[in-house]
């Protein structure tokens, strides 16, 4: 199933947005709920903070007495650590039991206040972060909650800043006008990115583009990268030695294709086999039928006819917001070190990048009016033969 992160600071309208996602069909799990939920009167979960903070803890009518658990809980970083221990795992497993009860072809959105703090998103296929700034969020909390303007100042401070939410934003959704505003938005990401994803993500299907059309360089480009690479070093755990953000996208101030092309290093094809499965579950299907590099002259093999010492598994993001290419390749083969190379060439060298944007822009014009296949073939057609003859330069600059 697909799972959706949604966070937000204090005041953004979060769950305004967990609504309209749930009358679009998605299942919610709400964090905050959960929390309340596995601290209720007759709950292990409220005898085990009775024990640990005393029976002050308690209402009148033997509920949880939030502000006085807070004193106690908060006055230390020990009491806090005490506090965590026993309401984390409790949440995690109640989370895990409703997530296991969804259908799976479900939408599953985690509406969690402190996903940033608590370094969630990679857990995520996908995390909305709903921005509003800070001080907008003030006055909402001040006006519409009733929160005293020191106690909401506190709050929001104590959470992670704007910039933090930001940088882990899959979806950033602009909840600062009118109420409704978000509405339109909100059912826009539902059809035309979540739907889709959803049902990629089922059928092990790739997001891809029909045409080839370059861009303008994208500053935010390697910070998409970072959090791609973040989920894929989850799903990889000690399988990988190193997971790299290559290609054009990886070259500050180069136009290329809106496509992120990231490295997978492995210790041998066994292991990249062995990630299959977990990251087609991450949202990378494999492309089975794709298994090699375009071979070129190596000192090994100077004819350039050794496919073998090309070999690769290919995946690519299921994501149609966000299309990636996944290259896993075993550390030390020419096409592992090839990537790096032509990356760390490109950036270093400003007469060969500007002669690949040529190449690359002769290359696109060749693609125009082409769509699928046909158009990745005459795009190829035109960039593989200046990549054989950048090969020994780039080898040159490096030996430099």
């Amino acid at each position: 199933m697909l799972r959706i992160g949604l966070t937000g600071g204090m005041g953004a309208g979060k769950s305004t947005v967990a609504r309209i996602l749930a009358d679009l069909g998605a299942v919610i799990i709400d964090s905050d709920l959960i929390a309340r939920e596995v601290v209720a009167p007759g709950t292990e979960g409220l005898a085990a903070l009775v024990a640990a903070f005393g029976t002050e803890i308690l209402a009148a009518d033997g509920s949880l007495d939030r502000p006085a658990l807070a004193a106690k809980a908060f006055a230390d970083d020990k009491s806090r650590a005490t506090l965590n221990s026993i309401t984390h795992p409790l949440v995690g497993k109640r989370t895990a039991e409703l997530i296991s009860a969804a259908a799976p072809d479900a939408i599953v959105v985690q509406d969690i206040p402190l996903l940033v703090e608590n370094g969630l998103a990679p857990l995520m296929n996908l995390v909305i972060v709903v921005d509003v700034d800070a001080e907008t969020r003030l006055r909402r909390l001040v006006e519409f909650r009733g929160v005293a303007e020191a106690d909401a100042r506190a709050r929001i401070a104590a959470q992670a800043t704007d910039e933090q939410r930001r940088a882990v934003a899959d979806v950033l959704l602009d909840n600062s006008g009118a109420p409704a505003a978000i509405e339109g938005e909100v059912r826009r990401l539902w059809q035309e990115r979540l739907v889709p994803f959803e049902h990629n993500l089922r059928a092990g299907t790739p997001a891809r583009k029909k045409d080839i059309r370059l861009v303008p360089a994208n500053p935010d480009w390697a910070v998409q990268a970072q959090r791609l690479i973040a989920r894929l070093w989850l799903a990889c755990g000690a399988a990988a030695s190193r997971i790299d953000h290559i290609g054009s996208t990886a070259v500050p101030e180069l136009p290329a294709k809106d496509v992120l092309d990231l490295q997978i290093t492995v210790a041998d094809l066994a292991a990249a086999d062995g990630l299959r499965d977990a990251l087609g579950a991450a949202g990378f299907p494999v492309r089975p039928e794709i298994t090699e590099d375009c071979p070129r002259p190596t000192p090994q093999d100077p004819a350039g006819t050794d496919v073998t010492l090309w070999t690769k598994r290919y995946h690519q993001n299921a994501d149609p917001g966000r299309l990636a290419n996944v290259h896993v390749r075993v550390a030390g083969t020419p096409g592992q070190e090839y990537a790096l190379l032509f990356r760390d060439w490109l950036r270093a060298d400003a007469e060969a990048r500007a002669e690949y944007l040529e190449v690359k822009r002769a290359a696109e014009a060749k693609a125009t009016g082409l769509t699928g296949e046909a158009a990745t073939i005459a795009y190829l057609d035109v960039k593989e033969p200046w990549f054989a003859a950048a090969y020994p330069r780039m080898q040159a600059w490096r030996d430099r």
